[in-house]
């Protein structure tokens, strides 16, 4: 991909340099006002009831409820993968509703860093290249974008295995070239579906460990869970049920004042944990 022209949503008169709309007040990441969802049946599926939930920058938040309960739903809202039935999501103050599609699938891809429980790796691209795709819809050049991949590798502590391919990765490694993969465009904020849902405790506590170093270096990261001891780690916990929000810790992780930035690199000296061996090798 060649280099492109600025798409209208970056504008400077309509965001600023970290991906907000520009003025006095510094508006929320993201905003669900009065959502509801249902899908067709016979009776209709109400799979959201009136949510509403607002989330500032720097926040680190952990969405929990059971099966059913409307956190997948929301996700796909919060995502933009979805249109909600009725009521209002904005994302860095842009009201979803009211954009072009073009539109919505550029600020997906700009402003919106994804992690799920599957990876979803391209399993014959190296490391390198899976990161970098992550900015393939950006109109980034892809020397720029190998270049941006190689430092979002770094920030996982896996700067120094590029060429391998995720076939050669253990579970706890792939999850964490996801996680560079949806940092890689310094999104105004990540969404984490299940994290650490195909990874064995270890591993998963490892990777809950580097989502804390990112949110401590500036992202504003939300955890989708259907476990409460992973969203008690959160510095903020929601919990859904039967579509409706009925607990809100309140948005005791927010910074308003930190600058949103590529986040400050874990260590790579960590220890590894015998799960995060490479698949086919016996940890020592």
């Amino acid at each position: 991909m060649t280099d492109a022209s600025p798409h209208p949503l970056d504008h400077p008169s309509v965001v600023d340099s970290n991906g907000f709309v520009a003025g006095a007040v510094r508006v929320p990441v993201l905003e669900v006002a009065d959502v509801t969802k249902s899908y067709p049946g016979e009776p209709p599926v109400q799979a959201l009831r009136g949510v509403n939930l607002t989330i500032g920058q720097g926040e680190l938040v952990g969405i929990v409820g059971p099966s059913g309960s409307g956190k997948t739903t929301l996700l796909q809202l919060m995502g933009t993968l979805d249109q909600p039935t009725s009521g209002r999501v904005r994302i860095t103050g842009l009201d979803v509703a009211t954009m072009a599609d073009d539109d919505v699938a550029y600020m997906r891809a700009t402003r919106i860093g994804f992690v799920f429980q599957q990876f979803f790796l391209a399993e014959h691209s190296t490391v390198l290249d899976n990161v970098a795709d992550g900015l393939l819809y950006a109109g980034i050049p892809l020397e720029q974008r190998r270049q941006r991949a190689s430092e979002a590798l770094d920030l996982v502590g896996l700067g120094n295995r590029p060429t391998v391919r995720p076939t050669q990765l253990s579970g706890g490694q792939r999850q964490r070239v996801a996680i560079a993969r949806a940092l890689v465009g310094q999104p105004a904020i990540v969404l984490a579906d299940e994290p650490t849902g195909n990874l064995d405790q270890a591993t998963g506590q490892s990777i809950l460990t580097l989502i804390d170093q990112l949110h401590q270096g500036g992202s504003t990261i939300v955890v989708i869970t259907h476990d409460h001891t992973i969203a008690e780690r959160m510095l903020r916990k929601v919990e859904i049920l039967d579509g409706h929000i009925v607990a809100d810790t309140g948005a005791a992780g927010r910074n308003p004042s930190r600058p949103h930035a590529l986040p400050a690199q874990p260590s790579t000296h960590a220890p590894q944990t015998a799960s995060d061996a490479p698949v086919g090798e016996e940890p020592s």
